[in-house]
């Protein structure tokens, strides 16, 4: 008896990754946290089970969701979206612009926004910079995750490049240094400066 639930549980957590997997692609919802809720709602799971999948676990299966459902559709959508990236970070070059998020590691899906880290001790010179060329853009905060503990509110704004919405938040100037805490794995979040990003575009 003792072996079958293993397996038991196994398969649900799978089961609750690949759903959970499966909103977040098809309904364009971004919280780990929010699609296994749903995931868990939909297969009739308790919220605090110990079933329920990581987010690593989640991540690994929109990835495998993305290759078998997404084929050649999912390939244009990000080719279009690190463009629109490399777009915007060569028209922000002077501060230091960075890609991150699933447009980055590539489970972005059609609803994804293209996120960016900018690196300036004034928030403000990034809208003037907008204002100038008369790009109109929204002001936004995001709350950052920088370790355990710690969890800081940055400046942010919101504006579109060929199509795309870019949404930028704006660290300090030395805030290159340290990346904030990526949601999936808890590890310091991968930056892709503009060479970076023009490589994924040569090999996608």
């Amino acid at each position: 008896m003792t072996r079958k639930h293993p397996g038991r549980s196994e398969n649900l957590r799978r089961a609750l990754a690949q759903e959970a997997a499966r909103i977040m692609a098809e309904h364009g919802i971004r919280d780990f946290f929010v699609a296994k809720k749903k995931a868990a709602e939909r297969l009739g799971v308790s919220d605090g089970s110990a079933v329920l999948p990581k987010n690593t676990e989640i991540e690994t299966a929109l990835v495998e969701y993305q290759r078998l459902f997404g084929g050649e559709s999912h390939s244009e959508s990000l080719y279009a979206q690190r463009r629109a990236a490399l777009s915007a970070m060569r028209y922000l070059h002077e501060f230091e612009p960075r890609l991150v998020g699933p447009v980055l590691t590539g489970t972005a899906t059609e609803h994804s926004d293209v996120q960016l880290h900018l690196f300036t001790d004034s928030a403000e010179s990034v809208a003037l910079k907008l204002m100038d060329q008369r790009v109109p853009y929204e002001v936004t905060e995001r709350r950052v995750k920088m370790n355990a503990e710690r969890v800081l509110a940055y400046p942010g704004l919101r504006f579109e490049m060929d199509d795309y919405e870019i949404e930028a938040t704006v660290f300090p100037t030395d805030g290159i240094r340290q990346a904030p805490v990526s949601p999936v794995d808890g590890r310091p979040m991968k930056r892709a400066n503009a060479f970076e990003v023009e490589a994924l575009l040569s090999t996608g």
